[in-house]
């Protein structure tokens, strides 16, 4: 894994969907669904849409799935910060089943009908939604393949923004990574010509 290095495998910042930090969350979501139709056809989708500083250009932010979704009830805000819940004999997330079925119910969250929610958060603006990445998510474009695993495993993350001295330059997603493990595993497992 050391052979391959984190810039073979990003997807370049100019390929990726991006929008001002002003945009709504429904302006976001049609740049993503643009970006996914005018991208090579060979890779997996996007999934996620980066947010950028409206003077410099510059990523200060990520809007995953997950964001978007959470996104639309907008009731998760009451509970979702990190201290609201003590993490002692949860699931690998914090929370049993039990306790998310009562959390559901009590908060009564995902009552309306789902169009009516689009509706409402679609007006969100993506400063509100967007995920301030933190030191962990960035890895440098010269960065070996195994340093980038080990970041995304450890940090569980769906992608890491890919750095060029200071600037962002890229973005590596897990599903790229899956991708060229699933590819190497192929020819690992073929016979070579003396095996046949």
């Amino acid at each position: 894994m050391k052979s391959i290095l984190v810039k073979d495998l990003m997807v370049p910042l100019s390929e990726y969907a991006t929008v001002d930090e002003d945009a709504t969350l429904s302006e976001a979501l049609d740049v993503l669904e643009k970006a996914q139709e005018q991208f090579d056809k060979t890779r997996y989708r996007h999934r996620a849409i980066l947010v950028c500083e409206k003077k410099t250009g510059k990523v200060i932010g990520k809007i995953s799935q997950l964001d978007v979704i959470r996104s639309l009830e907008p009731k998760y805000d009451l509970f979702m910060e990190e201290k609201a819940f003590p993490q002692t004999g949860m699931s690998h997330f914090g929370f049993s089943p039990k306790f998310m079925k009562n959390i559901l119910d009590q908060y009564q969250l995902w009552y309306e009908p789902l169009h009516d929610i689009c509706g409402k958060a679609g007006k969100q603006n993506v400063k509100d939604v967007m995920h301030k990445p933190t030191a962990g998510e960035y890895v440098k474009e010269d960065a070996n393949l195994g340093e980038a695993v080990h970041q995304l495993i450890m940090g569980h993350h769906q992608s890491l923004l890919v750095t060029k001295k200071e600037d962002i330059v890229g973005i590596l997603r897990l599903t790229d990574v899956f991708k060229e493990i699933c590819i190497d595993r192929r020819k690992a497992n073929q016979p070579s010509a003396g095996q046949k």
